[in-house]
C-alpha cells in the first residue's frame, strides 16, 4: 500500500507484489487457510474484476488463492492509483471491516486465480477457534489504516484553510481516524478543475467526495458520521442495561468491561472516541506501551475491543439532558431521541479553557487551537507557531508541531518548565532547537486580518511586551468539566465536577443508601475520568475508573 506503486503500475504485467511493512502484508499458512475455508466459499476470479469498491457500505474478508488483486484509489475516475499489489496467501480490507465503516479503496483483480470469501459476521468464528489469528488481522489492518492515512487516500475533502467549516470537518475526519486528503482551494492547483468536474460551485464548499462521484456539501458530522457508516444512529433509541457518556479512556474502558461482563451497553461521544487523550501525538509513559503510542491509535485499539464484546458505539451523539422515569435513568439526545437504561455512567470529561485575550473569537477554528493532530501540524508546515500552556499536552503538542514548523514557541506563565510537565517531555524541549521556552509569559494581544500574524506576549515578571511572529497559536491551559448538559440533575462542586462517593452523600437522593465510591448524588448514576471530582488526571487513571465503575454498575443493580 505504500507510494511506491503507482499509476504507471495500473497497466504493467505482470505485477509486482508490494512489499510487506512492518506486518502490514502477512502471508496466511495452509492451516489458517484451511480453517477459514470452514466458514466460507472458494470462487474463481477474471482480470479487471472489482471485488469492492471505494464507497460501498461493506465487504467481506477476501483471501487470495491464486492469481493477483491491486488496491487501487481513485477507480474509474481516469485518475487511478495503484497503491498495493497482492498474491497468494494475502488477504484484503482494512479497519474498515471490523469497525463497520465504508469501504476507502477499490480491489481490482490484476491476474486471474481464486480467491477465498469469508462473511464478516463469521470471521469472528473463525478467529477464536485459531489461537493467533486474529492478532495478525488486527495488527495488518492497524497498519493499513495508518498506511492510507499516511497517503492521503479515502476521502478529498475540498474547502479553505480559512473556514470554520472546513477546519470542523477536517478535525472531524482525522479525530476519528478517517482517511482522508484535504484539498486547499488557496493552494492546490487542482481544486478548482475538480470542482467544475463535479459540478461544485465556490460558495458550497467546503465538500466532502466520497468514491468518484458522491459528494457532501458542507455536511454536519452527524451527516458525515452516518455516510461513512461511522455510527448506526438507531442503536441510541430504546432501552440497555449501561449507558455511557462521553468516550474518552474512561468511558472507553467501562464500555469495553461492561459489554465484556454481560451488560448490554451503549456508548455515546459528541466527537469522536478517544476523547482529550486522543489529540495527543505521542503518549510515552503508558504502562505498556514502551515505544510510545499516540492517542489516537490507542483509542482505535479500544473501539475495536469494544466491537468485539458488542458494544454499541454512536459518534456523534451529544446527551442533552438526564432524568429519570419509573426507577429507570433516561439520557435525552440532541436529535430529540431518548434511552431508558438501568445505569448510566458520565464520563464527559473536560475541555481546555480558552485565552481571556480581545478577539480570540475571530482566529479560533482558523489560526487559534485546542489541539495538535495531524491535520494542525500540517497547516502550521513551514510557519513559526506559539503554544501557551506548561503541562504535558502542551509539551506533547509543541514536541509534535516541531516537526513541522519552522519555530515553536512555548509560553509558560511561571519559571519552571518541570513544575507541570514530566521529565521525559523537559528534556526533550530543552533539546530541541526548534522550540524556545518563554518563561512567566501571557498572550495580551492578537494581531492580523483574517489570519492570525502575530501575538504580542507579556513578561509578567518586568512587563516587557514581545511581538512575536507566529501563523498559529495552540492554547491548552487547563480545562473546564463538561457538566453544563446535567442541569441541575446532579450534584456538582464549586468549579463544576461531579461530587461522588462520600462527598455526594449529603446531596444524595433516598432510597440509595450511602453512594457507592463512584456514584453521584443519584442512585445508579456514576462519574469517571477527569468529569469526577477529586479525580486523577491522568490517562491510566481515568481508564481505571472507567473499569472500576462496571463493578460499581453491578453491585448497585444486585442491590
Amino acid at each position: 500500500m505504500p507510494g511506491e506503486a503507482n499509476t504507471d503500475a495500473v497497466d504493467t504485467q505482470p505485477l509486482a507484489e508490494t512489499p510487506d511493512h512492518a506486518g502490514a502484508f502477512p502471508r496466511l499458512d495452509e492451516y489458517q487457510i484451511q480453517e477459514l475455508s470452514r466458514e466460507g466459499f472458494r470462487r474463481p476470479t477474471e482480470a479487471g474484476e472489482v471485488l469492492y469498491r471505494e464507497g460501498d457500505a461493506s465487504c467481506d474478508f477476501i483471501v487470495i488463492l491464486s492469481g493477483k488483486v491491486k488496491i487501487v484509489e481513485g477507480f474509474g475516475s481516469g485518475q487511478e492509483r495503484t497503491i498495493g499489489v497482492h498474491g497468494p496467501g494475502r488477504f484484503l480490507g482494512e479497519l474498515n471491516l471490523l469497525t463497520g465503516e465504508a469501504v476507502f479503496v477499490t480491489a481490482v483483480v490484476a491476474e486471474p486465480g481464486e480467491v477465498l470469501i469469508v462473511p464478516v459476521e463469521r470471521l469472528r468464528e473463525v478467529v477464536a477457534r485459531i489461537p493467533g489469528l486474529g492478532d495478525v488481522i488486527l495488527r495488518a489492518y492497524l497498519q493499513r489504516r495508518s498506511l492510507l492515512i499516511g497517503l492521503g487516500s479515502g476521502l478529498r475533502i475540498i474547502g479553505s484553510r480559512y473556514s470554520p467549516d472546513t477546519k470542523r470537518i477536517r478535525e472531524f475526519a482525522t479525530r476519528n481516524r478517517l482517511p482522508h486528503r484535504w484539498i486547499d482551494l488557496e493552494r492546490d492547483a487542482a481544486a478548482e478543475a475538480l470542482m467544475r468536474t463535479l459540478g461544485i460551485r465556490p460558495e458550497e464548499t467546503p465538500v466532502v467526495i466520497l468514491g468518484n462521484n458522491r459528494v457532501l456539501r458542507n455536511p454536519s458530522n452527524a451527516e458525515l458520521a452516518r455516510v461513512i457508516g461511522l455510527s448506526p444512529r438507531a442503536m441510541t433509541s430504546g432501552s440497555c442495561d449501561l449507558v455511557v457518556i462521553g468516550a474518552g479512556p474512561a468511558g472507553l474502558a467501562a464500555g469495553v468491561y461492561g459489554a465484556s461482563e454481560g451488560l448490554d451497553t451503549i456508548l455515546l461521544d459528541c466527537t469522536a472516541t478517544g476523547g482529550q487523550a486522543s489529540l495527543s501525538p505521542r503518549i510515552e509513559n503508558y504502562l505498556g506501551f514502551p515505544s510510545g503510542i499516540s492517542g489516537s491509535e490507542l483509542a482505535e485499539r479500544a473501539v475495536i475491543q469494544a466491537h468485539k464484546f458488542g458494544v454499541h458505539i454512536t459518534v456523534p451523539a451529544e446527551a442533552r439532558g438526564l432524568g429519570t422515569r419509573d426507577g429507570y435513568q433516561v439520557v435525552h439526545l440532541d436529535d430529540g431521541t431518548t434511552i431508558t437504561s438501568r445505569a448510566v455512567l458520565i464520563s464527559t470529561g473536560a475541555r481546555y479553557r480558552r485565552l481571556d485575550v480581545p478577539g480570540l473569537e475571530r482566529f479560533e477554528g482558523i489560526s487559534v487551537h485546542y489541539a495538535a493532530t495531524e491535520a494542525e501540524v500540517q497547516v502550521c508546515r513551514g510557519a513559526p507557531v506559539a503554544v501557551v500552556g506548561g503541562g504535558n499536552s502542551a509539551g506533547q503538542a509543541a514536541v509534535s508541531l516541531s516537526t513541522a514548523a519552522t519555530k515553536v514557541h512555548l509560553l509558560i506563565r511561571h519559571d519552571e518548565l518541570g513544575r507541570d510537565m514530566s521529565r521525559y517531555l523537559v528534556d526533550q524541549i530543552e533539546q530541541n532547537p526548534k522550540i524556545e521556552v518563554h518563561h512567566n509569559a501571557e498572550v495580551r494581544e492578537l494581531v492580523g486580518d483574517d489570519v492570525l500574524e502575530l501575538i504580542v506576549v507579556e513578561d509578567t515578571t518586568t512587563g516587557e511586551r514581545t511581538r512575536l511572529p507566529v501563523r498559529a497559536l495552540f492554547v491548552f491551559i487547563g480545562t473546564e468539566p463538561q457538566t453544563a448538559w446535567l442541569n441541575g440533575e446532579l450534584a456538582l462542586d464549586d468549579h463544576g465536577f461531579v461530587l461522588t462517593g462520600e462527598a455526594a452523600a449529603s446531596s444524595a437522593e433516598g432510597n440509595g443508601g450511602t453512594p457507592l465510591l463512584l456514584e453521584t448524588s443519584r442512585p445508579g448514576v456514576f462519574a469517571a475520568g477527569d468529569v469526577r471530582s477529586g479525580s486523577v488526571k491522568r490517562l491510566a487513571s481515568a481508564a481505571g475508573e472507567g473499569a472500576m465503575s462496571v463493578r460499581l454498575v453491578h453491585e448497585r443493580l444486585q442491590a
